[in-house]
């Protein structure tokens, strides 16, 4: 990074751009949600006793029964009658004893006869340093956060409605918060610290898995992971570790506006490859705000197949001669990125032909007072400092905090009758984080391979939003072209695109389109 120190994140969310870190998101800052409502009197007429539990993996889960009509093609808007389980499971030490516990809501669908073949998907977020309340209130459980249906913000109070487009119907759902989030944290005597890696997290996401599949009888049931950011990097780690260290064969891995390898996204000398993969993701954003050329503006399939074949060939070409690249190149290639972005020739000229997101959110509605959102693009903001080569924030996220930390807090004491006085910690810090990789870049790649090879039934779908500033799917094809994979197992690999950005739920047609996606997936 170029001017502060690297931080991962989530939404969302997950690994960004260097220069992107720098600006307060849910991905690289400390942030809470508002206090659970003040502790619940036990006896209403003595206010001395009042005195909320705060729960930990010796005590039992709450179970609380719901319905909620789920609009797909094959439900026709049937009711679907489930049970919430809202809980703690322990992390063991090898004595038995606990060294964590683990917040957790899953999701079963009621009167299953057969549970061996009901599938189980274990969702979570990334950061690090994320809780799993986005996937969870936003595109995947049958409760969720209300937006606008652009995926705006709504006018504040906020509130919490029935999801038709949860895919509970076709899968169980089981939402974690690993150690230091939500209400998980470390027992007595223990720090959190010891869960803040790249391996301690697979290995304490894996432990929890293993022995949520293990009390449930679920070993038979197909199952899944989702990961969403940051999320990514660990699926794909963890569809590896579970198959190595337990015999858990996955059925599939749903790999959500995620990076498996930091080489794509985080810049340094002698890597253009953010510079690459990123550019599909701002031509769809200038397409968006009707700032490209006639002919590109009245066909975004035609830009963006463009925007791809610029970065196959001649872009990279012309990068990687640096200083050396000839005069007359040098302004083709300004002229191109110029007609692919939107940006005026001098911009990209005064940024050595790299511009990076941070600048292109600042500049390309600066001529409106605006600035872009990074996790959705499609959302636009203003900024008060106007002269600042930088946005001050992020509008995208400004949108989702607020709805999703009032729904949550509202629903965890309110509906799901979990009582806990701790904050729900929607982001928090983990640094320092600590990558196995030491003189390298971050990858989990080989360990996707690996877990694809030696279970050839293992299935992988990539979902991405063409104006997520955060994560561009473009970054994960890279990744994914080049997994030392063989290609008679490259035919389980499949991918879907959508409008908006990072957390692509949050817009109506696309949570609807992620519904089918997933359901297709599931069920094949």
């Amino acid at each position: 990074m170029t001017k502060l120190t690297w931080m991962i994140l989530f939404l969302g969310a997950a690994g960004l751009r260097a220069e992107e870190d720098r600006r307060p998101d849910h991905l690289t800052t400390r942030t809470n949600a508002t206090d659970a409502a003040a502790k619940p009197e036990t006896k209403k007429d003595d206010a001395k006793s009042s005195v909320a539990t705060i729960p930990d993996a010796t005590h039992k889960p709450v179970l609380t029964t719901n319905t909620v009509t789920i609009d797909t093609a094959t439900l026709a808007g049937a009711s679907v009658r489930y049970i919430t389980e809202t809980g703690m499971l322990p992390l063991l030490k090898p004595d038995g004893t606990a060294r964590a516990s683990v917040f957790y809501v899953a999701y079963t669908r009621e009167n299953q006869t057969n549970t061996a073949s009901r599938p189980v998907m274990f969702c979570f977020n990334g950061g690090p340093g994320s809780s799993s309340v986005w996937l969870h209130l936003g595109g995947l459980g049958p409760r969720r956060a209300k937006m606008n249906d652009d995926g705006t913000q709504p006018k504040p109070p906020f509130s919490l409605v029935d999801n038709e487009y949860s895919i509970l119907h076709a899968t169980d759902l089981v939402f974690i918060d690993p150690v230091a989030t939500g209400f998980s944290r470390a027992a007595k005597d223990e720090k959190n610290d010891q869960f803040f890696g790249q391996s301690p997290d697979v290995e304490s996401v894996g432990d929890f898995i293993r022995l949520w599949t293990t009390r449930h009888q679920r070993w038979l049931s197909p199952k899944y992971l989702c990961g969403e950011s940051y999320g990514v990097f660990r699926a794909a780690g963890l569809a590896e570790h579970l198959a190595s260290r337990y015999g858990m064969y996955l059925n599939g891995v749903v790999l959500l506006s995620g990076l498996l390898d930091f080489a794509t996204l985080r810049e340094g000398p002698g890597n253009d490859l953010p510079s690459l993969v990123f550019l599909p993701a701002l031509t769809a954003t200038a397409h968006f705000h009707k700032k490209l050329p006639p002919d590109l503006q009245a066909d975004l399939s035609k830009a963006l197949a463009e925007a791809r074949e610029f970065i196959k060939a001649e872009y990279p070409a012309a990068l990687w001669q640096g200083a050396a690249l000839p005069e007359t190149q040098r302004k083709t290639i300004v002229a191109k990125l110029a007609r692919l972005t939107g940006l005026t020739p001098q911009l990209i000229e005064e940024n050595n032909l790299q511009v990076d997101t941070t600048t292109f959110r600042k500049e390309l509605l600066r001529d409106q007072g605006l600035i872009i959102g990074r996790y959705d693009a499609r959302i636009t903001g203003r900024d008060a400092d106007p002269a600042s080569r930088y946005p001050r924030f992020d509008p995208s996220y400004a949108a989702t905090y607020g709805p999703f930390s009032a729904a949550m807090n509202a629903y965890v004491r309110g509906e799901l009758k979990f009582e806990d006085d701790l904050p729900y910690e929607i982001l928090t810090g983990v640094q320092p984080w600590n990558f196995d990789a030491r003189s390298s870049y971050p990858s989990v790649t080989d360990r996707l391979a690996t877990a694809m090879s030696q279970n050839t039934y293992l299935r992988v779908l990539v979902l991405g939003g063409l104006r997520d500033l955060a994560c561009p799917i473009d970054g994960i094809r890279y990744s994914i072209d080049h997994l030392q994979l063989d290609a008679a197992y490259r035919k389980n690999i499949t991918y879907a695109e959508y409008e908006s950005g990072h957390m692509m739920y949050v817009n109506a047609p696309d949570l609807k389109k992620l519904q089918k996606d997933l359901e297709n997936f599931i069920v094949q």
